[in-house]
């Protein structure tokens, strides 16, 4: 019985990582895609590798605080485990159903809470203020770095040539961006799905991250293409030199958080990240119908993933399966 939940534990970590993959190609090939600095196909393509790369190399720190710095060492079963990841894919998967984009780690650190505390297990408070500030400093520190760079690197405001006109240099920009973004959300978002493997001391902290990242790869070719123009069409309007500036602070970001075992929103820094390019241009590049979309997203991603997973755990836990 035992192996059986941990080969159901295993898959359902990667059908998250897979939802995860999908869910964050806008935001991070979005922008080379919408300038027109690559075909979508490609995109993909190389997002792929890099999300998986990232993931296996560079996600143990993030791994860890997932594994072991929300719920105690030693007391999350498979069964738990199983519950936490479960509620956490229902609702990601839902969420991008309907194109709403909410935070996965949001979801799914407070899918571990409500999991933790329907268990009668201890959570790990001072861990989850640290999250949450370093949720709230993020896209402000993205806002602060997307205003900088575009007035240090004296960016001018005239519109972009088309895309078959525009210099190598913006083109190797943009890919390039769009690349250290990919690489960063495999080392910054891997651990929502696998973190829980490593919960439960099943894994590794490398092993659960290539397992993840596989999941990620296979996500973004799968159902990666139709969530694609999420973030470059819906949200913002940038020309070229914007976006590099933009995307260039949002994984300079998450990848300062990554460093230092911590996770945070790719969303949320890259919007954070394009208000403050847009306001250093003074002009309006931000569609703010659909910014306040995906507040919404963001207000209800916590909330949900905490009764959900209190709900599933209540059930198992009086099911005797936890």
């Amino acid at each position: 019985m035992t192996d059986l939940l941990v080969l159901l534990l295993v898959l359902v970590a990667i059908a998250f990582a897979v939802s995860i993959g999908a869910h964050y190609t806008g935001a991070c090939m979005g922008m080379p895609y919408a300038a027109g600095a690559i075909r979508p196909g490609t995109a993909l393509a190389i997002m792929a590798p890099l999300a998986l790369i990232g993931a296996f190399l560079a996600s143990g720190g993030v791994e860890g605080t997932v594994g072991h710095a929300i719920l105690p060492d030693g007391q999350v079963t498979i069964g738990l485990a199983l519950v936490i990841v479960t509620s956490a894919v229902v609702l990601a998967s839902a969420y991008n159903f309907l194109t709403v984009p909410t935070s996965t780690i949001q979801i799914l650190v407070f899918s571990a809470v409500g999991a933790g505390l329907a268990a009668g297990i201890s959570v790990n408070w001072h861990t989850i203020a640290t999250l949450l500030a370093v949720w709230a400093i993020a896209p402000l520190a993205a806002f602060g770095l997307g205003y900088l760079v575009v007035r240090a690197g004296g960016i001018s405001r005239p519109v972009d040539p088309p895309a078959r006109q525009l210099g190598r240099l913006t083109v190797a920009g943009l890919v390039g961006v769009g690349m250290a973004a990919s690489f960063a959300m495999g080392a910054n978002d891997v651990a929502n799905a696998s973190g829980p493997l490593v919960m439960t001391g099943t894994f590794g902290l490398m092993a659960a991250g290539l397992v993840g990242g596989f999941g990620l790869a296979l996500g973004v070719l799968t159902w990666g293409r139709p969530l694609l123009k999420r973030v470059a069409f819906d949200i913002v309007r940038l020309d070229a030199k914007m976006a590099i500036a933009a995307q260039l602070s949002q994984s300079t970001v998450i990848l300062v958080s990554v460093a230092f075992g911590y996770f945070t929103s790719m969303n949320q820094a890259l919007v954070g990240a394009m208000i403050g390019a847009g306001v250093a241009r003074r002009q309006r590049t931000v569609l703010w119908s659909s910014v306040r979309g995906v507040l919404t997203g963001w207000a209800i991603g916590p909330g949900s993933g905490a009764a959900l997973g209190f709900a599933l755990g209540w059930v198992a836990r009086h099911a005797g399966g936890t």
